[in-house]
This record gives C-alpha cells, sequence and structure tokens, in this order.
C-alpha cells in the first residue's frame, strides 16, 4: 500500500538514500501520524490495547510546531518567523517538503541571519565547496557523515563562466531577461553577474587552465611541432589557430590548441609567420620549433619569408626542408571536391533518388518492402547527404549503389518515380565510390580518438599516389579523366610530404627502409633507386646535425658520460691508463682514434639490425623510450619526427568541403576574449583525460 511503512524501517535497518527516497519516506511517516492522530479512541475495557503515538523524527519538526487550527485541520508553524503552512486536512498530508524549503531558500528572517554566519542548516542551497558532519541525531532512512553543501557565490560564477566556455553560449546570457529570472528562482541569494564581470571570469578561468599547459611546455624535453588553421570571418579579418605536438618526458604524446591569433590580413605572406612568432615567443619556446603544417598552399615567397624570420631564434634543421607541411584532411577534401564536380550529373540523379524515398513515410515502407520482395541483401540504411561533410556523400552513393536494383524497379510500382539512375549511371556510381575509398579509409584514421604518429600516414599516401597513377592511364574514359584531375592534386601534396613521411617510418623499427624501397619500386619503377638514395642521405644528414648540435644543448653525450664514469672508477682504482706503468699511452689514443673511425653510428647500427615483427598493434614512441639508452641520440631525433601533424584541423572537421569562419558574435569581441573563450574549451575538454599511446595499426606487404 502507498503508505505503508518500508520494509527497512520494520528491520530497524538504516540504509542510504537519495533526497527524493527520504522525502518520500518522511511523508509516509507523516501519513502514518496523521493515520494515528485521526483514530477513534477504543474502548476502555482491559482487552483494549492504548494507542502509541510515534515521535515525530524529521529534523524540519526542529523549526516548526503542529498547532490544530479547526476540525481534522492542523497548520505547522515556524519557531523563528511564526509564518505558518499547510500540513494536514482530514486524512489529507502535506508532507515535510515545502517545509524544507523554507529553511533552505533563508526567506525566513532567523534562518538567514544564521547562515549568513556559516551556521548550516540540513537544507542549505547545493554547492560543490565543502562538507559537515551531521551532529544531529541520527534518523530513519540517513546515514551519519551525509554532506550537505553551503552556497557558495564565488563557486557559482566559476561555474556559469565553465558552461559558457564548454557549451559556446554568448557572455551576454547572463543579461538575458529569460536566464536572469531562471536564477533567480533557483537560488535568490544569487546576484547576476554582468556581462563585464562573467567576461572576466572566463579569462581568469583561461589564465588558471594556461599555467598548467605552462608547465607542461616547460618540461618538454625535445622540440615542438605547430599546426595553423586558418579561418575567414564576415569582417575580413582572419583567425589562425594554432596547435602545438609533441612528447614529453614521459614520452606521451600531447596535442594542445595554444592560441588563436587575428590576422588583419590574413591573405598576405606575412599573416602565418606573424601567427608562429606570435605564439613561439607568448609561451616562450624561442628554439624549440621543429616543423610547422599549414591548412592551405602557401606562396614560395610565403615560405621564403617564414623560414626567414623563424631561423633568426630557431636554427632550421635539413636547410628547412622540414620546416613547412600541408593538411591532409583539407587536400583529400579538395580532391573529393573536384571529384564530386566532374561527377556532379550522376550524383545528383542519386541524391534525387535518395531524397524522394527519404522524404515520404509511405515511399519509405514502399521501398523496403521492394527490397524484402527482391531479396537484395544489403544491410545499408539510404541517408540524405550533407554536402559540407563529403563523407555523408560517399557514403550515400555507397548504399545507394548497393541498392540499385530496388531502384530500377521502383517505376513499375510508383509511377510518380521519375528520372532514375540508369545502369551506366550505376556502374559509374561505383567506380566513382572505388576511387573514393582510399581516400575516405586515410581520412577516418584523423577521426580518431588518439593522435596518430606521423609514420602511420606514409602507408595511406603511397598507396593513394600509386593507385591514382595508375588508374590517371586507364583505358576507361570515365576513370582515366576523373582520376587524372585527383591523382594531380594528390601528387601536389605527395612531393611536398613525401620526405617527411618516408623519414617518418625509417624510424619504425618494422618497416625501416625496406619499406621506402619497396613502394617507391611501385612508384617510380626504374628512378626508384634516386628517390631512396634522397630519403637515405636526408636521415644521415639529420642524424648528423643531431650530434652536432643535441637539444636540450648538453656538454657530453650519453656515451661519453658512461665512459668518464668508468674512467673515473678505475682511476680510484689505481688502475687508470696513467699509472698502469706500461707506458702505453699514445698506443691508448691510437686505438680510440682507430676504432671511432670504423664504429657505427646510431643510425646505421639501427638500420642494419633486423625489423621487428609486424604486429597489428605497435606503439612506436612506446618502443623508443625502451630504447633511448641503447639510441641516445637517434631517440631524440625519433621522438621529433614522429610527432610531425599531418593535419590541421579537428576530428569534427576532417570532412568538410567549406572553410570555418569565425560567427559574427565571436568577431564583435575582443581577439583576447575570442582566444580565451575557444583555448579553455580545448583545454577543460581534455582535462584529466590522458592521451594514450599511440598505437599503429598497420598490414603493409613486403
Amino acid at each position: 500500500m502507498e503508505n505503508e511503512i518500508p520494509e527497512q524501517v520494520m528491520n530497524n535497518e538504516l540504509v542510504p538514500m537519495d533526497e527524493t527516497q527520504f522525502i518520500d519516506s518522511e511523508m509516509q511517516l507523516d501519513i502514518i501520524d496523521t493515520q494515528l492522530d485521526n483514530t477513534e479512541a477504543p474502548p476502555n475495557n482491559s482487552e483494549a490495547q492504548p494507542t502509541r503515538r510515534r515521535k515525530k523524527k524529521s529534523i524540519v519538526w526542529e523549526h516548526f510546531t503542529i498547532e490544530t487550527v479547526g476540525a481534522g485541520c492542523r497548520r505547522a508553524c515556524c519557531k523563528q518567523c511564526k509564518q505558518s503552512f499547510a500540513y494536514s486536512t482530514g486524512s489529507k498530508v502535506a508532507g515535510t517538503s515545502h517545509l524544507k524549503r523554507h529553511i533552505a531558500k533563508g526567506t525566513c528572517p532567523v534562518v538567514l541571519r544564521n547562515q549568513e554566519k556559516n551556521e548550516l542548516t540540513p537544507f542549505s542551497a547545493p554547492s560543490k565547496m565543502g562538507t559537515y558532519t551531521d551532529t544531529t541525531p541520527k534518523r530513519r532512512y540517513r546515514t551519519a557523515n551525509v554532506p550537505y553543501l553551503t552556497f557558495d557565490a564565488d563557486r557559482c560564477r566559476h561555474e556559469i563562466a565553465r558552461m559558457i566556455i564548454m557549451h559556446d553560449y554568448p557572455l551576454h546570457m547572463v543579461e538575458h531577461p529569460g536566464f536572469v529570472t531562471f536564477v533567480q528562482n533557483l537560488q535568490p541569494r544569487f546576484d547576476m553577474v554582468s556581462f563585464n564581470t562573467v567576461q572576466g571570469d572566463c579569462v581568469a578561468t583561461y589564465l588558471r587552465e594556461k599555467q598548467s599547459i605552462q608547465r607542461v611546455i616547460e618540461g618538454m624535453p625535445g622540440r615542438i611541432c605547430l599546426t595553423l588553421d586558418l579561418w575567414t570571418s564576415c569582417r575580413t579579418t582572419g583567425f589562425v589557430f594554432v596547435t602545438g605536438q609533441f612528447v614529453d618526458g614521459d614520452w606521451k604524446l600531447h596535442k594542445k590548441l595554444l592560441n588563436v591569433i587575428m590576422e588583419p590580413y590574413p591573405d598576405s605572406d606575412t599573416a602565418f609567420s606573424h601567427s608562429i612568432a606570435a605564439c613561439l615567443s607568448d609561451w616562450g619556446m624561442d628554439g624549440k620549433l621543429f616543423s610547422v603544417t599549414i591548412n592551405q598552399p602557401l606562396s614560395d615567397p610565403a615560405i621564403d619569408n617564414m623560414r626567414g624570420i623563424l631561423s633568426v631564434k630557431n636554427p632550421l634543421l635539413l636547410n628547412g626542408h622540414l620546416l613547412v607541411g600541408n593538411c591532409l584532411a583539407r587536400s583529400l577534401s579538395g580532391i573529393v571536391e573536384d571529384a564530386l564536380t566532374y561527377a556532379k550529373g550522376i550524383v545528383k540523379k542519386v541524391r534525387d533518388s535518395v531524397k524522394y524515398v527519404k522524404t515520404s513515410e509511405s515511399r519509405e515502407e514502399k521501398f523496403l518492402e521492394l527490397k524484402q520482395q527482391l531479396q537484395v541483401p544489403s544491410s545499408k540504411s539510404l541517408s540524405i547527404d550533407d554536402q559540407t561533410q563529403w563523407n555523408t556523400t560517399y557514403e550515400m552513393l555507397l548504399a545507394a549503389s548497393e541498392l540499385k536494383e530496388v531502384f530500377s524497379c521502383m517505376d513499375t510500382s510508383d509511377p510518380d518515380y521519375k528520372n532514375s539512375p540508369t545502369g551506366e549511371d550505376w556502374k559509374q556510381i561505383e567506380t566513382f565510390c572505388t576511387y573514393l575509398k582510399p581516400l575516405f579509409d586515410t581520412a577516418n584514421l584523423l577521426t580518431t580518438a588518439t593522435t596518430q604518429t606521423t609514420n602511420t600516414f606514409f602507408h595511406e599516401a603511397w598507396k593513394i599516389q600509386l593507385e591514382l597513377a595508375r588508374a590517371a592511364t586507364n583505358e576507361d574514359p570515365f576513370v582515366s579523366t576523373l582520376t587524372k584531375s585527383m591523382q594531380e592534386k594528390f601528387d601536389t601534396y605527395w612531393k611536398s610530404s613525401c620526405f617527411i613521411l618516408a623519414t617518418a617510418v625509417v624510424m619504425d623499427p618494422r618497416f625501416k627502409m625496406k619499406l621506402v624501397e619497396f613502394s617507391f619500386s611501385k612508384i617510380y619503377g626504374e628512378e626508384a633507386e634516386s628517390y631512396v638514395k634522397i630519403v637515405d642521405e636526408g636521415i644521415h644528414e639529420l642524424f648528423r646535425e643531431y650530434v652536432a648540435h643535441p637539444f636540450p644543448p648538453t656538454h657530453a653525450s650519453y656515451a661519453e658520460e658512461a665512459n668518464g664514469a668508468i674512467l673515473k672508477a678505475e682511476e680510484s682504482q689505481g688502475i687508470g691508463i696513467s699509472s698502469n706503468g706500461l707506458g702505453l699511452t699514445d698506443f691508448d689514443v691510437y686505438i680510440m682514434e682507430t676504432t671511432s673511425q670504423l664504429s657505427k653510428t646510431e643510425l646505421d647500427q639501427y638500420l642494419e639490425e633486423s625489423l621487428l615483427p609486424r604486429v597489428h598493434e605497435f606503439d612506436v614512441i612506446g618502443w623508443w623510450k625502451l630504447n633511448s639508452r641503447k639510441y641516445p641520440t637517434l631517440s631524440k631525433m625519433a621522438r621529433d619526427i614522429l610527432s610531425i601533424p599531418v593535419c590541421t584541423v579537428p576530428a569534427a572537421s576532417v570532412f568538410d568541403t567549406v572553410r570555418k569562419e569565425m560567427d559574427s558574435y565571436r568577431c564583435s569581441l575582443r581577439p583576447e576574449t575570442v582566444e580565451a573563450l575557444i583555448c579553455a574549451k580545448d583545454w577543460l575538454q581534455s582535462e584529466n583525460v590522458e592521451m594514450p599511446a599511440p598505437v599503429v595499426k598497420i598490414e603493409a606487404p613486403i
């Protein structure tokens, strides 16, 4: 029954319950009290048992008394302000929730004064600040040490700022009448903040989080790689999103948004150079830059300008050949856009057919019935594409091509369905999807939660380059014309990024130079040897620069330090060269000189060792961490190379076909505020989330 005492109470058990359960249980006991009060007394005889009235246990009765105001009508009266509230009428009981609210809201003058003195009440407004131990006697349905949380205006301001940052709400929302009224009803004691105040709170949150990121960057043992993503705006100004990617002292790969810099002239040759210099200066990273990846191709004057500016405080390795790379995601999107433009006729036919089915429930039901009758085995479902995301167009075409039999038979059962794709159209759609698939699969790697190391994308890039080069010479005019344009665009990316990607895959102990030799032989044929030589010589020159200019600068290599320690130990034991009494000092010098000439470098030793087995999942950075003592200099080089980013955009924008544009509201804010809001959101989202080790899943033939 509704008013039945819970079984836990009958068994004298104290079990923790949430607030809703607690209130409901108290109401049940209040109902029992009322029923006992309204029960007629039994006749006075020896068999009658006296009725025992249960003592009220709710803490509200420390603040209220019950007064009878009429026959069967009782009201609860506040001991402090003497205000009365409904309690019971006949057998109907109002419960105690409204009495608790009277105390919690602080509307009672005496209770309010107590709260201002930090004398907590059990019904104070919630906050996440602090707890206190309940000193009242234990009651049914609760245990001791239940956290009671007090109202904290500063904490509320902090949470409003976080809410605005995390959900991209406008700062002016704190002045919107609807929001102000909502907060006042939620907590009357909170004084709503102004636009200027919440703007300052958001910037303060940004600065606090920035200090944490700064400490991580200061502890970075190697160099940092940057990505630059340029957004446009309705005010013709640009905003450059600068993201840093690096490996920390624990060999964990980090990716952090560092700056959002407003550029008044985004089309100038100096826009990107200015953003890079501003970022390095802001974070104290001058001299630590390794590479830059940009979301659009740069002109030769722009690249020369960038190298000239950055070389002043950042020594350029390999004469700056590793400095600038292109964004893989933007390159793939550009290639797909051109392909969709070429095939727009047949793509429109398929889109119109899908739209015809999906915009009517009855037509969709008929389509599914026809699919079942024809026993088409496809498990894909139709969906209308979003033309700003090319992956949705690919998935729409792929699903429609698998259901082409159903579309072909629709006109027989639905006379209104016209202009369906022909058999030749469907054949071309299937061909079109075939050449989009490797691009789609590669782009999907960029959307994973784990940031992939650079070596992963050599495998994807060389396969796309080979496939498109072969298809461009196909005898089918549709295939050759389609893929020729795709191949020309991807070849531009391949030429600008091939050396970086090849260098990265050499740092993978499962492949080293072997995969470079194999893939180049497929792509370049007889000319492969000259391209392999470029990679081999480039890696050796880069290693020599790391040996000559260690980073961070040290006075002795690991090997020298170890040898020095051995010599000191020998001298302490009286067995040094100068004290052996044999007069062979010159001979020892000769041995050291000839041995150093004949000894192999770390790089040569690494390349000559056997390849590791090609396991499906492999943590390449973790491998270099374990072998950093064996390869002290080469491991530093590998750490920097493997952290070079190939993509400048976040996962949600990998398939974008339109350039990002800053909204008009944020353009109206100060540039410093825009940077604080966007960067703080990126940092708060990754707060307390450790980046898992990048695991490379590769199956490559050798």
